[in-house]
């Protein structure tokens, strides 16, 4: 096995795949960072909040006022900087560092998709995607149309564990036997021309839901097996076109679209590569011509390392929850970043109580003071937002001249169309708890049961 492995880091493929994924990816990058300047999230997400929600170990990532800008203007140019494949290895480090700045500014705004960038565009650090049809290529003259297999495989396989792992997650009673949460999203889409009426009827609901799971857990395998690739693509531009349809989720059904095309050979890529040289009255010919330079032995170990371990902390962080009690939908611990997307419609109440301990005087905070509508939304069901939310609570009354002060909340949660359940215990003064990794106790139980299969 050990020969059969070391061969396999040594078998050679044309990078045209490479090249492509490279190109498409930094258009779309740079086509979502504009989308978001133009539609004015920027200072609508981190500029007008009073407070912002921080992931746990990076409270030091803030926005940076005006300059805020400034991050979304670099992320942008070296997204385009990627796209040509100029100074290649410092663009997608920027890109990574920038992106992943910005995502980690306002823990509101998580989204797998932001994740999902993250990730990717940290892998493509290690992977030689300028070495063909890229300025870097053309402007040293050492093009290669050879690229070691694993470096296109790893794309493969980091795509392949976002939708199986998307599948497994969707292995539960809520998705599978009450339709939820499709069934409350659904029926909401009653305007759409002709699937308007018939997101209405609840044999729909569970369709979608069936469908949704077997195409997440079954499409990496199709599209890795030539015979059904075609077919697998026509399911992926489907199911995303639908997707974007019926859910504001931006660009990222379209970049998972453009994305599989790295499962294609190389002889499509030389076609979208010679289309593309087409357009822009280049020579393609100027990197055909040129020789393969094999990688150096050095750099390879050190890449394969790096993306190795890399990987393998992507197939084994997800199982995280496993290492919590109670119901992970409820306590959400161990629910980001482990590729469960759209499972849940939680909606919250949670009313702070300020208390003296010494005199007993209390008041009561209203959340529309510190936090916009859609922070307010967000912490209103998610314990970390909750407990985050108490410690700044406290933070801003102490500097107004209060002291001995203790924080509580009231709050109630309802999850997947159940009625609402009470959240938190009222009797826990939040300040005496600090963020960790550990269980929260403080979390009352789900007084339901969701199983997974």
């Amino acid at each position: 096995m050990k020969t059969a492995f070391s061969n396999y880091l040594k078998k050679p493929t044309e990078a045209a795949p490479l090249a492509v994924f490279r190109i498409f990816f930094g258009l779309m990058m740079f086509g979502s960072i504009l989308r978001f300047w133009a539609n004015g999230w920027i200072e609508k997400l981190y500029l007008e909040p009073k407070f912002h929600f921080s992931f746990y170990g990076f409270e030091w990532v803030q926005p940076l006022g005006v300059a805020t800008y400034g991050i979304f203007a670099v992320c942008a140019i070296s997204a385009m900087l990627v796209a040509v494949g100029y100074k290649y290895r410092w663009a997608i480090s920027v890109f990574f560092l920038s992106f992943t700045y910005i995502e980690l500014m306002d823990k509101t705004t998580y989204l797998n998709h932001y994740y999902f960038i993250s990730c990717l565009s940290f892998l493509m650090i290690f992977l030689p995607a300028h070495r063909y049809f890229s300025l870097d290529a053309w402007q040293s003259g050492k093009a290669s149309k050879i690229v070691p297999a694993w470096t296109i495989d790893s794309i493969k396989l980091l795509l392949g564990i976002v939708y199986f792992y998307a599948g497994l997650a969707k292995l539960n009673s809520d998705w599978l036997f009450r339709a939820m949460p499709l069934k409350i999203w659904l029926p909401s889409k009653y305007d759409l021309p002709l699937l308007g009426s018939l997101l209405q009827e609840e044999w729909v609901h569970y369709v979608f839901s069936w469908s949704g799971m077997l195409y997440d857990v079954s499409i990496p395998f199709l599209l890795l097996y030539r015979k059904t690739r075609w077919f697998a693509f026509g399911m992926v531009v489907i199911f995303h076109v639908l997707t974007r349809v019926l859910f504001p989720i931006g660009m990222f059904p379209f970049i998972m679209i453009v994305s599989t095309l790295v499962f294609f050979d190389a002889n499509l890529h030389h076609k979208i590569l010679n289309g593309i040289s087409r357009i822009l009255n280049i020579d393609k010919k100027r990197w055909d011509l040129q020789l393969p330079n094999a990688m150096q032995p050095a750099v390879r170990k050190f890449q394969l390392l790096i993306v190795g371990f890399f990987l393998a902390v992507q197939l084994l962080f997800p199982w995280r929850y496993l290492l919590y009690p109670g119901e992970l939908f409820w306590t959400e611990e161990g629910y980001r970043f482990s590729w469960r997307v759209m499972l849940m419609e939680k909606a919250g109440y949670a009313q702070f109580k300020i208390r003296n301990g010494e005199t007993d005087t209390s008041f009561y905070i209203d959340n529309s003071d510190f936090l916009t509508p859609f922070q307010e939304k967000q912490m209103s069901f998610q314990p970390d937002f909750i407990l985050e939310y108490a410690h700044k609570l406290a933070d801003h009354f102490r500097k107004q001249g209060h002291e001995n002060i203790e924080v509580y909340v009231e709050s109630y949660v309802a999850l997947n169309g159940r009625r609402s359940q009470p959240f938190i215990d009222p009797s826990i003064n939040l300040l005496e708890q600090q963020e960790s990794f550990q269980h929260k106790t403080w979390i009352l139980p789900f007084n339901d049961t969701i199983s997974e299969l």
